[in-house]
């Protein structure tokens, strides 16, 4: 029997069950990718975090219940929280992350986690119409990243978007987002979904304001932003374009901890 200790963080936030939570494994030895499969499906979280000491820094793996992917900003985030939490990084120290995006890197900077991920380009393109049917959608602007970038009008519109998500699962993942308005602080807000990688709606996602960071430069002419993931249980962060990377910033409380016995 292993026995792995596990947590749970709520990301990019300051309060218990808003965020979004992710599952940490703080591995001794490695796991088959099946193994950790499984226990993301048995977590039934956004993302399960895969963590474990490495000669420079750690290796970091992300799964989601289904699938594993290439980059999770939030369960980045909540890792890094946990490591300084446990004492296995001291606050002064650097995080380096090993993963399928490349080298990342976290800092603590007061009671914020700044985290360092890739930027990734956007360009114009058409949004299939069955997608846009699905979101009940009439947007201004369309891109693509990694996944489509769909811009309304206002915020409320955002808010209220109601999804088909069986329709959507059948396509690349979407974010929907529009400026901020003047009632509120932000400069940005968006929803993501990902039916496809078995997350219907993210709560709040890292990953995308690593195209969002980019894209919102070109449309308000600034490189750093204050945003809002509206979901159900919403999230806010602090963005810093720098060239090809973005600086994400963003708070983290860990909900549970304990020990997975397999």
């Amino acid at each position: 029997m292993k026995n792995i200790k596990f947590y749970q963080v709520d990301a990019f936030t300051n309060q218990p069950f808003k965020g979004n939570p992710a599952a940490i494994c703080i591995l001794e030895e490695e796991l088959s990718t099946a193994t950790m499969l499984q226990i993301a499906a048995e977590n039934n979280l956004a993302e399960t975090a895969f963590v474990q000491k490495s000669a420079d820094g750690f290796n970091l793996r992300w799964f989601t219940p289904t699938v594993e992917v290439h980059l999770c900003g939030h369960a980045t985030l909540a890792t890094s929280h946990i490591l300084w939490q446990e004492g296995i990084l001291q606050t002064n120290e650097t995080a380096r992350y090993h993963t399928l995006s490349g080298l990342l890197i976290a800092k603590k900077k007061g009671e914020w986690i700044e985290i360092d991920l890739p930027a990734q380009e956007n360009r114009p393109v058409e949004v299939p119409e069955e997608v846009l049917a699905a979101l009940h959608v009439q947007p201004i602007r369309t891109a693509y990243s990694d996944r489509y970038i769909i811009e309304l009008q206002t915020p409320e519109e955002v808010v209220n978007a109601k999804p088909d998500f069986n329709v959507l699962r059948h396509h690349e993942m979407v974010i929907i987002t529009s400026k901020g308005g003047p009632s509120i602080p932000y400069d940005f807000v968006s929803r993501t979904f990902g039916p496809s990688v078995g997350v219907d709606e993210d709560p709040v996602t890292g990953s995308s304001h690593c195209s969002l960071a980019p894209y919102y430069a070109q449309q308000l002419n600034k490189t750093e932003f204050f945003a809002y993931q509206a979901s159900e249980r919403g999230g806010e962060m602090k963005l810093e374009l720098k060239g090809d990377r973005v600086l994400l910033s963003g708070h983290a409380v860990t909900l549970i901890s304990g020990t997975l016995m397999i």
